[in-house]
């Protein structure tokens, strides 16, 4: 009779204060690819009482054990009074991992902002042996806010403090998880470039993806196809009209870059239709000569008429499509009049916004731009995701009122497949939060092949390039009105934001050595 296996004693033990969105999915990925784990939790609800008392409650729920080796918590936990309430607990290693840091979180006024909360995490990070950030952002701003925010304190201030807490400090990006969407998403999505695979990531990852294959498909940044110096120019982006004053300046030299496109896009011309018609460098069997030339191009099927006929604005997003392959196919998000030459045209631009419904996500920039959008007669398409909690906004009652004809989805996705169709079948995600430190869900968005608009600020720079950021309000809404008169222009483009940096497929062994002892 053969004897069963034993599981070995636990040595990491984790522990979350606030066990919801990406807290729980970072602690769910730690539990099921790091051997030896037991975790201990409360819902993540009542977060101000979670950060005052929580280390009190697992003081008394954590059993002791000899076998533990490292401990491993977030932020919101109070790890200074967990250690001194359970010394058994003090000589573990101590790992502190960083979502959000309180130094700088947004309040509405600065009176209002509880002092305890900073305070708490400065001392944690005290009894830390290892401080770990999700960003640069996070890590930066948190670390320089500690001697403005210690002369909050009215006498007696503790000094000196950075040089007891720096060389603590790491920064280790949040481990995103990206399932393979590739049957989720639209045609034009999926043939818009030719993207080689990824590295299959650990099958031993949460069991409610063990359905998808692990990793994503589709990141654009290793596209053999896409010229290198697409990659490092801050100003290239085609994808917007040319009203659009957002981007840095236009390279003049660009011009001359496209008569260089690579062969293999079928979507350029081989003859430039954009050259004055009076050029004289032009062969005199051009088909863009004169109107009264006999052999114009009504019976010359490679010269589309239509294209001639666009507004004089809408000709440089043509440019965009140097970064694609191929022709964008029709999108999935419905079907409207058509609004210009290609198929790719036919639906308006669908709008995702997939954050939490609270005030330091600035949910006001966002719908007042879109009531502009459709004050202007422009159409699209709106899905507002995102968790809920105790209080909503106002504005979001009001403006599902308002935006009613607009809107494809509406609210929290329970369920991921779900939450990952709505993200594939749109176009462009949005954010206008006041308070990021990583942001999921619009590296999410982007796998799903979204075009990223974000914020110039916070942590956004540190992930995104140039043109994908705004720096104005009136910056965002130009942006967004050029794309909702050429959604084919984002159809087209090919994203280039690396995901796989933030995957936890490159990330894992980080971690991995990170909860080990003696490392």
């Amino acid at each position: 009779m053969q004897s069963e296996q034993v599981a070995p004693p636990p040595s990491v033990l984790l522990v979350e204060p606030f066990y919801g969105g990406s807290h729980k999915q970072l602690l769910d990925l730690l539990q099921q690819n790091v051997s030896g784990c037991c975790s201990f939790t409360l819902p993540a609800k009542k977060w101000p009482w979670r950060a005052r008392t929580s280390a009190l409650y697992f003081s008394q729920t954590i059993p002791p054990r000899p076998s533990y080796r490292v401990l491993f918590c977030s932020s919101v936990l109070n790890l200074c009074e967990l250690v001194a309430l359970r010394p058994d607990l003090a000589r573990l290693k101590k790992v502190l991992y960083f979502h959000e840091n309180q130094l700088v979180y947004p309040v509405r006024k600065d009176q209002d902002r509880d002092f305890q909360y900073g305070y708490n995490q400065v001392l944690s990070c005290l009894v830390a042996d290892v401080v770990v950030f999700n960003s640069h952002f996070n890590m930066d701003s948190f670390l320089s806010s500690i001697p403005s925010f210690m002369k909050k304190i009215p006498d007696h201030r503790p000094a000196d403090l950075d040089p007891l807490i720096r060389p603590k400090c790491l920064v280790l990006h949040y481990p995103v998880w990206f399932p393979d969407v590739s049957r989720l998403l639209p045609e034009h999505k999926r043939h818009r470039g030719s993207v080689p695979s990824l590295p299959v990531e650990d099958q031993s990852l949460p069991v409610e993806d063990h359905s998808l294959p692990v990793e994503d498909p589709s990141l654009p940044v290793e596209d053999p196809s896409l010229p290198l110096e697409d990659h490092s120019l801050p100003v290239e982006d085609h994808s917007l009209p040319l009203e659009d004053q957002s981007l840095p300046v236009e390279d003049p030299s660009l011009p001359v870059e496209d008569q260089s496109l690579p062969l293999e896009d079928p979507s350029l011309p081989v003859e430039d239709p954009s050259l004055p018609v009076e050029d004289p460098s032009l062969p005199v069997e051009d088909h863009s000569l004169p109107v009264e030339d006999p052999s114009l191009p009504v019976e010359d099927p490679s010269l589309p008429v239509e294209d001639h006929s666009l507004p004089v604005e809408d000709q440089s997003p043509i440019k965009d499509e140097q970064f694609c392959s191929e022709d964008p196919w029709e999108s999935s998000c419905g079907t409207g009049p058509d609004l210009g030459p290609g198929p790719d045209q036919i639906t308006p631009l669908h709008i995702v916004w997939p954050h939490r419904w609270e005030h330091d996500k600035n949910p006001e920039l966002f719908f007042h731009t879109l009531i502009k959008l459709k004050e202007r007669g422009l159409r699209f398409h709106l899905s507002v995701l995102g968790e809920t909690f105790t209080d909503v906004p106002g504005i979001f009652s009001e403006m599902r009122s308002q935006l009613a004809p607009h809107i494809v989805c509406w609210g929290f996705q329970p369920c991921q497949q779900d939450y990952l169709q709505v993200l594939c079948g749109a176009d462009v995600v949005v954010s206008t939060a006041n308070h990021e430190f990583f942001g999921v869900a619009m590296l999410e968005a982007v796998h799903c092949g979204c075009f990223p608009l974000c914020p110039n600020a916070l942590v956004y720079p540190e992930i995104f390039p140039a043109r994908y950021l705004y720096s104005t309000p009136q910056q965002l809404c130009k942006r967004l009105q050029g794309f909702c008169r050429r959604p084919d222009v984002v159809r087209r483009h090919v994203v280039t934001v690396d995901c796989s940096s933030f995957s936890w497929f490159s990330l894992k062994s980080r971690f991995l050595s990170l909860l080990t002892e003696d490392s």
